[in-house]
């Protein structure tokens, strides 16, 4: 897939379907170096919170993830576990970020490619478990999610 900067693609360049469009302003960046008030960092973790590698070490390094936490808010992160060997675990788990999202309405949350990393799955199962996050205004998705989204009418 082509990767174009956030802006490109909520501008619903080729490629990408209306719902990028429609999502403007909630692409979470490819690479994020610093946070805004309110914003928050959501990685693919391991249950242990070992936080060795890919967005995880970005989270330990830069936005407060603890070690030895493998799930929830810490520090200006999120850890949703993606390691656990279980694709209805990794479902579980987003389902309980989405609704803690819902219950935290004062905080902007920049979901990482979560699961697509070391943890080997795809965008296009990833994805489609945010698919009731595209109606909640603080979930900012990456773009490939979106794309996926788009192209799946979810």
């Amino acid at each position: 897939m082509e990767h174009l900067d956030s802006k490109q693609e909520a501008a619903g360049l080729p490629g990408f379907g209306n719902e990028a469009g429609a999502a403007a302003g909630r692409v979470t960046p490819a690479r994020i170096g610093e946070l805004e008030a309110g914003q928050v960092f959501v990685f693919g973790s391991n249950e242990y919170g070992h936080h060795g590698a890919g967005a995880a070490r970005v989270a330990l390094q830069k936005f407060g993830a603890v070690l030895g936490q493998g799930r929830g808010l810490q520090g200006r992160s999120y850890a949703i576990p993606s390691m656990s060997g279980s694709f209805a675990a990794v479902a579980r788990e987003v389902e309980d970020f989405i609704q803690f999202a819902v219950s935290r309405p004062d905080l902007t949350f920049l979901v990482t490619r979560i699961g697509c990393g070391i943890a080997c799955y795809t965008d296009e199962q990833i994805a489609p478990l945010f698919s009731e996050a595209r109606t909640i205004p603080n979930i900012h998705l990456p773009a490939e999610f979106w794309h996926v989204l788009s192209k799946e009418g979810r």
